[in-house]
């Protein structure tokens, strides 16, 4: 099957939706498959207001039907509600094409975390832009419980993977690459004020806390918390590294979809603390290898005692090639 995705968010951008699809797209052409990929690199574009390091397409809709046509595409699928995704999402409604949607973002509380914009109506938006979807894909039951009840129709679900041949306990040089006071408590993933990191930062905890990640507020919470250490985002084996070299992983998002980054750190053997929110209940929720509280400190303090045996064990449950196959079942060809 020839698949044309429409992804406002790609690579070199390093967060969850990028490394999901590219694992997706990857498992699905090992298999036969093509992928054409419609990102931000196709287009002018500009830095996205508050954070300049996501791209925006500068009307991306002009010469969009002739780029489509020369695809010749059996099926689209729309990752993102930015501009390429509105543009896409636009041309199919036009001309009938069928199309299948992911919920990757919660949008609404990000947007209204930056800009004094209601919940409401960012859900308002979301539901117009996904109602013609023949597909919205979503990562979990409880944010499929979420969205039913905010309106929301034709969901299906779509359940992530985690690659437990690089994110192993026994990552080379994870004893050596962060030599602080123990118990390392660390945190991965964009530092942004939706991730809701200063919770984490502001708790009162022995030993030490590591934030692996960049983003707009990476300079002035390094600048609030000199105690804390920021090594930057990391890749590959040196990610690895630094996840197998924790004590515990605190995740202290409230508005994540799934969150990737704790399979990564379960197959890493790091027990994970979490508040009780869609992403940390579907993963961690009664199995033994993180604890959940709208306390996080006390999250943490229990999460810690958690054998990481379990953890590994609980992550080899998730498979890309899974995730893959549920993406392919789900799309729908284009009439």
């Amino acid at each position: 099957m020839k698949i044309l995705l429409a992804s406002d968010a790609w690579a070199p951008q390093i967060n969850g939706v990028v490394r999901t699809l590219n694992v997706v797209r990857q498992e699905l052409e090992r298999q036969g498959h093509v992928f054409e990929v419609i990102c931000p690199e196709l287009f002018r574009n500009l830095p996205c207001p508050s954070y300049p390091e996501i791209p925006l397409a500068i009307l991306p809709g002009l010469g969009l039907a002739r780029r489509i046509e020369a695809i010749r595409p059996e099926a689209i699928h729309i990752a993102t509600e930015g501009p390429i995704g509105l543009a896409v999402r636009n041309h199919c409604v036009k001309r009938g094409l069928s199309f299948t949607t992911s919920y990757h973002t919660r949008f609404p509380e990000y947007l209204s975390a930056r800009l004094p914009v209601p919940v409401d109506w960012g859900y308002a938006f979301m539901r117009w832009f996904h109602r013609p979807s023949k597909g919205i894909m979503v990562a979990t039951q409880s944010m499929r419980r979420e969205l039913e009840m905010r309106g929301f129709a034709n969901l299906v679900d779509w359940t992530r993977g985690v690659d437990t041949v690089l994110f192993r306990p026994e990552a080379p040089q994870a004893q050596a690459i962060l030599d602080l006071p123990r118990p390392i408590h660390l945190y991965v993933g964009r530092v942004a004020v939706e991730k809701n990191i200063r919770a984490f930062l502001e708790l009162k905890l022995e030993g030490s806390k590591v934030v692996v990640g960049d983003g707009p507020q990476r300079a002035a919470l390094q600048a609030e918390f000199p105690a804390v250490t920021f090594v930057g985002a990391k890749q590959g084996e040196e990610l690895a590294a630094h996840f197998a070299s924790g004590d515990v992983f605190v995740f202290p998002s409230r508005t994540d979809t799934f969150g990737l980054v704790m399979l990564e750190a379960l197959a890493s053997g790091l027990p994970v603390a979490a508040y009780p929110v869609p992403g940390p209940l579907d993963i961690i929720d009664g199995v033994g290898v993180g604890s959940l509280s709208e306390d996080l400190g006390t999250a943490v303090r229990e999460a810690i005692k958690l054998p990481r045996s379990l953890c590994r064990e609980h992550a080899l449950k998730y498979s890309w090639t899974a995730c893959a196959e549920m993406f392919l079942e789900n799309l729908r060809p284009l009439r």
